[in-house]
């Protein structure tokens, strides 16, 4: 049997998703819950993998076994083996066929900004940080400049593994509650695939154009330099969630979780 599930975790106290020796991801976690319940190993394929403090709210991914459990059971019992700041949303029975990446349409990011002359508190670790006011439309208009597909060179990182750097960009939206000085900013990215660091990059090119150190135009110059040199620093990873993936409606997987309406 091939089950697909559907995981939210805070990625503060782990060194990423994909398994590593230290046993310290979220990719260790999952698998050790999941291998005590079914009482036998059980390895995981992911949707999209996240880095050290990056955020998902619905993570997919799939594995065989021969256990037999209910779907609950999947969730729930999952659940009680896995620490507080992991949690399986759903679980659904797919066909062999379905393969959590490759059957993938698209991903989705969100990143979240706090804008305020004071650093985060109770948000900590959960959003990133501007003190200097942002220019909204100066940011749509650079973010305008990367919808379509293009060589994203720029925006890579030198370890990453894609075997292109071409990828389609399907959306940016860009939004802001609160007044200016004092507001939440949600930036929302939906692509064919990412770059390692590629929203992060971003990020921070379109921090720079927000703060008015860069032209909007010059969004368009970085892309097309194809040349990680040509863009802005990396920008931290405390506000970035992987909202997960699409799938054609033929698989019967759900496109959100609670934790949506929750994120700003």
């Amino acid at each position: 049997m091939r089950l697909a599930l559907g995981i939210s975790y805070n990625g503060q106290a782990y060194e990423g998703w994909q398994s590593q020796l230290s046993g310290r991801t979220v990719q260790d976690r999952l698998e050790s819950a999941l291998s005590q319940l079914a009482c036998r190993r059980v390895s995981t394929l992911c949707a999209g993998r996240t880095d050290a403090g990056v955020h998902g709210l619905m993570q997919v991914v799939h594995f065989d076994t021969l256990a037999q459990r209910d779907l609950p059971s999947w969730v729930r019992g999952t659940n009680a083996n896995l620490p507080r700041d992991i949690a399986v949303q759903w679980a659904h029975e797919v066909p062999p066929e379905f393969h959590c990446r490759s059957s993938a349409l698209a991903r989705r990011y969100a990143y979240v900004l706090l804008e305020s002359p004071v650093r985060p508190s109770v948000e900590a670790q959960r959003v990133g940080w501007v003190f200097r006011p942002l220019d909204g439309d100066a940011m749509r208009a650079a973010a305008a400049c990367l919808l379509g597909e293009h060589d994203f060179t720029s925006f890579r990182a030198s370890a990453c593994q894609a075997k292109s750097p071409v990828k389609t960009m399907n959306r940016i939206q860009i939004t802001r509650r609160g007044e200016p000085g004092a507001a939440y900013w949600r930036f929302e990215f939906e692509a064919s695939a990412f770059l390692h660091h590629m929203i992060r990059n971003i990020m921070g090119c379109l921090v720079a154009i927000g703060q008015g150190k860069c032209a909007p135009a010059w969004m368009s110059t970085v892309l097309q330099e194809r040349s990680r040199d040509a863009a802005a620093p990396t920008f931290a990873p405390d506000g970035l969630y992987f909202l997960g993936p699409l799938y054609a409606p033929h698989w019967g997987l759900p496109t959100r979780t609670a934790a949506f309406d929750w994120l700003p």
